[in-house]
């Protein structure tokens, strides 16, 4: 029997139709010869629905008309069940809609790309494509991120972080720290979202404030980052686990306004939605052998100290004054995974989707071989229910 690849996608996010997109991406990519695939779309509302409408991108033109010829399912909570069970049980036949051998999440954004359905994955123990639960977390938080990366020398650039709290209850105090700290211009950012949502440039008081009131809207914590003028952006992809990993070529994308927007990334500058690999782009990037050397290694040691797994983009500032380079951020589920750039590297869409399942199975084999408990039962110890009681981990000592 084929290995059966369990592809989810959709999700509570403001990146759900480009999360459909690089779904519908990879799941055509992925050879039939060697795996089934089963499409599991979470929608807007957080419901679960599998079947063959799913895997037509045109489809999602009529929502409520494709979901009608889906079924809903769900899976349960119990460690070793890789079942996908119907949600209207039949009165006869079989429950499970389908069993999953590995899942490969193509969930952008907020509840499917930071942690939180990674963490539903390992609860349940199934193999899984891409970062785990720890590594999901600290690169989608912006300010988690830069911290981790300051802290390892990488360079970013200068930021002030804040909760929307904060931003509240003293807006004036925050605004004179931002200027104090980073002067004009900056760029203000939702700390947990992408795609360029809810990001704005502000080189005055008025505006800064509008900006951030605009971002707290999005996200309870907001970041505010010195902004590189004259700059150029360059991302580069990396494949493999924190270990043994390598570097796709770089990319230069072509942007239309101050910043990359929502619309020079996933549309190309038309009314055409079709992923990151539509976006205006020079591919590869027009460097220096020099300067891509150290941006390849930069966004290599981003994943490395992320702990990351599968694939991932990695996004870098370059300041054309004075040449300067800065990781702006990793997207550890990247638009259209990416694709576009391991295949100017040399490595096809079909061979990208194998080598993340065969991470997926490699990381679950590793794992395996872990200690997770002990084959003990303190209650059958002396004073160890009493000691329970009480409410403590241990017994304290008498006086």
């Amino acid at each position: 029997m084929k290995t059966n690849i369990g592809v989810f996608f959709g999700g509570r996010s403001t990146e759900h139709e480009i999360s459909v997109i690089s779904a519908s991406q990879a799941m055509h990519a992925i050879d039939r010869t060697k795996y089934d695939v089963t499409p599991i779309y979470i929608s807007k509302e957080g419901r679960w629905y599998t079947g063959d409408a799913l895997l037509d991108v045109a489809n999602y033109r009529n929502p409520a008309a494709m979901l009608e010829s889906c079924r809903e399912v769900y899976m349960q909570p119990v460690y070793g069940d890789y079942n996908l069970y119907l949600r209207k049980r039949p009165m006869f036949g079989s429950p499970v809609a389908a069993h999953l051998d590995v899942v490969i999440p193509v969930m952008h954004g907020a509840n499917g790309e930071d942690g939180t359905f990674e963490g539903v994955l390992d609860f349940i123990g199934i193999p899984y494509a891409g970062c785990d639960v720890l590594a999901s977390a600290n690169g989608m938080d912006k300010i988690t991120m830069k911290m981790i990366l300051r802290c390892c020398d990488i360079p970013v650039v200068d930021f002030v972080w804040f909760t929307d709290k904060q931003w509240f209850d003293k807006p004036d105090e925050l605004i004179d720290r931002i200027e104090y700290t980073l002067g004009y211009p900056v760029i203000v950012k939702p700390a947990n979202l992408g795609s360029s949502v809810g990001i704005g440039r502000a080189a005055d008081r008025d505006r800064l404030r509008q900006c951030i009131t605009e971002a707290c809207g999005y996200s309870a914590r907001i970041i505010v980052e010195h902004m590189v003028d004259n700059l150029k952006e360059i991302n580069c992809s990396v494949l493999g686990d924190c270990d043994d990993y390598l570097t796709s070529v770089c990319e230069e994308p072509i942007k239309s306004g101050e910043i990359l927007s929502y619309e020079d990334k996933y549309m190309g500058g038309t009314k055409g939605a079709q992923g990151m690999q539509a976006s205006q782009k020079r591919i590869p990037a027009d460097l220096p052998a020099e300067v891509s050397d150290r941006i390849r290694f930069l966004a290599g040691e981003t994943f490395r100290v992320l702990s990351c797994q599968g694939v991932s983009r990695v996004d870098i500032i370059m300041d054309a004054d004075n040449g300067n380079i800065y990781v702006n951020e990793i997207n550890t589920i990247p638009g259209s995974l990416s694709f576009y750039l391991w295949e100017a590297t040399g490595i096809s869409f079909p061979e990208l989707m194998d080598r993340l399942v065969k991470l997926a199975l490699k990381r679950q084999r590793e794992r395996d071989r872990k200690t997770v408990t002990y084959d003990a039962n303190i209650f059958s110890l002396s004073g160890g229910v009493k000691g329970g009681i009480k409410g403590a981990k241990g017994v304290k000592g008498s006086r």
